[in-house]
C-alpha cells in the first residue's frame, strides 16, 4: 500500500454549513459500526452538538468535499481538577484513507486540548482494530492499562 502524504492543514472545525455532508460521514460511521442508516437522525444529532456546543467537530477536506470527521467531548477530572477531551469518533471515508487525514484530525485535537488548557486526551478502541491500535501510538497515545473498564447499559433504549 502507497502512502500519499498531502499538504498540512487540510482540516478546520465544523460550521452548521457543513451539516449535510458531514451527516453523510456521520452516517457511514455508524454503518461501520453495525448501525442502521439514518441520514437525517446523524444530520440532527450532529446539529445539536453543533449548537449546544457540547461537542468539538473538526472536519477534513479535500477539493471542497468533507472526507472525514473528529468529533471530541468534554470530560472533567476531579483529581486533576481539569478538563478532558474524549476523541470519541474518527472517521475518513475509504476512498481518502491512507493519505494523512487521520493524523491531520489528531492533531486538531491536540491543538484544542492545548488552547482549552486540557489535562489531555482520552479515547477507546477494539483490540481488533489493528489501523487504530497502528495510529494512535504513532501519534502520541499511551496504552493506559493500569484501569478495568467498565460500561453499563441503558436497557431500556
Amino acid at each position: 500500500m502507497t502512502i500519499i502524504k498531502i499538504n498540512m492543514k487540510n482540516t478546520r472545525k465544523a460550521a452548521i454549513q457543513d451539516l449535510a455532508q458531514l451527516a453523510q460521514l456521520f452516517d457511514q460511521y455508524r454503518i461501520f459500526y453495525h448501525k442502521e442508516s439514518d441520514e437525517k437522525g446523524a444530520e440532527r444529532f450532529l446539529k445539536e452538538r453543533i449548537e449546544n456546543k457540547d461537542a468539538e467537530i473538526f472536519v477534513a477536506i479535500q477539493d471542497d468535499k468533507l472526507v472525514g470527521f473528529v468529533q471530541l467531548y468534554p470530560l472533567f477530572s476531579s483529581t486533576r481538577m481539569s478538563r478532558y477531551w474524549l476523541l470519541n469518533d474518527l472517521y475518513i471515508n475509504e476512498n481518502y484513507r491512507g493519505k494523512g487525514y487521520s493524523k491531520e484530525l489528531i492533531e486538531e485535537a491536540k491543538e484544542l486540548c492545548k488552547s482549552s488548557k486540557a489535562a489531555g486526551i482520552l479515547l477507546e478502541t477494539s483490540k481488533t482494530n489493528d489501523i487504530g491500535n497502528q495510529l494512535y501510538p504513532a501519534c502520541g497515545f499511551e496504552i493506559y492499562d493500569e484501569v478495568n473498564f467498565y460500561e453499563w447499559t441503558n436497557s431500556e433504549l
